[in-house]
């Protein structure tokens, strides 16, 4: 997906081999499903700290919710596509990095470049345009900006969760070319150009298959044409099953304390249902995850050197 391995990637690669070694089935498994709405589990035996997730698109909420908390409001994803500008896309996504730190947040869920298909699309305000291209050069800006301040992306929603009618459980017929030059092509284009750290899967069904136990999209297309080696995270309460989602290439259930994964994953292995190696590889994704912002004791973060700080309400004026 990337160039050659330098030796910080070398670094997280072996403290992620070092820490997945350390841990037995039930701690794997556990540390694929949510603690909570928000965050993954802790372990510290590991040096592992709590992963904590957060909306949205405009704006970094974080997990307090109060009023002695406050965030930065930027103008619409629509309006900042309307710029036409992939470089005021990255420095917006800088500054919500540098909210992100600010609130403790690891992963922003963020950013959604599904397409304008429907005049009723009841989230079109959080995402770019009908237009796949100009989707996935501001995606691909702003993916870019998020990380550079070291905090991960998940790119939503895989794939085709375009309009509202139905939208948890729709299943989205759709021809192969329209799939891969229209609904999978924002995609790509942000994972070949900014190698995003994570993707959401979504709620629906795409051509018979459920997001997150779609194997074809997942495991064949995002990972193994595309070269994705991020997480894969559902939807807030999309995954459906255990085995279906950990063989469809799901990495992570959210959100908990109860999800399809934990203790009902460990089960399945046991039952000889699932695999360990398919279990230890949505670990690895994981804990590849916590190395790259820095959660993971013994892996270099990938980024050392924060960006310079940003003015919010400058920006926010700027992009509107």
């Amino acid at each position: 997906m990337a160039g050659a391995p330098t030796r910080a990637d070398q670094a997280r690669t072996a403290a992620v081999e070092a820490a997945l070694g350390k841990l037995d089935l039930d701690a794997r498994t556990r540390l694929l499903a949510g603690q909570d709405m928000w965050s993954l589990p802790a372990l510290p035996e590991i040096g592992l700290a709590s992963l904590v997730l957060s909306d949205g698109p405009i704006g970094v909420r974080g997990v307090r919710w109060t009023a002695d908390d406050p965030s930065v409001a930027l103008p619409s994803p629509t309006a900042l596509a309307a710029t036409w500008d992939p470089e005021l896309a990255r420095r917006a996504g800088r500054l919500l990095a540098q909210e992100a730190r600010r609130k403790g947040v690891h992963v922003l869920l963020a950013p959604t470049v599904n397409l304008h298909r429907s005049p009723l699309g009841g989230r079109h305000f959080e995402a770019y345009s009908e237009d796949p291209y100009l989707t996935g050069e501001i995606g691909t800006g702003y993916v870019l900006g998020v990380q550079d301040g070291g905090v991960g992306t998940t790119v939503k929603h895989f794939v085709a969760n375009d309009a509202e009618t139905d939208r948890f459980t729709v299943d989205n017929v759709v021809a192969p070319r329209p799939l891969r030059e229209l609904y999978l092509a924002p995609f790509e284009t942000i994972v070949a150009n900014a190698h995003p750290w994570g993707i959401m899967a979504a709620y629906n069904q795409v051509n018979g298959a459920t997001m997150t136990e779609h194997r074809y999209l997942q495991q064949e297309v995002l990972r193994g044409e595309w070269g994705f080696d991020g997480f894969i995270v559902s939807d807030w309460l999309a995954a459906r099953s255990t085995t279906g989602a950990l063989l469809g290439g799901l990495d992570v259930a959210m959100p908990g304390p109860r999800t399809v994964y934990g203790e009902a994953l460990a089960a399945a292995v046991r039952a000889g249902e699932v695999d360990e190696p398919a279990v230890d590889e949505a670990v690895r994704n994981v804990l590849r995850l916590a190395a790259r912002v820095g959660a993971l004791d013994g892996a270099p973060p990938v980024v050392t050197d924060l960006p310079a700080p940003l003015d919010g309400d400058a920006l926010a004026r700027e992009v509107a």
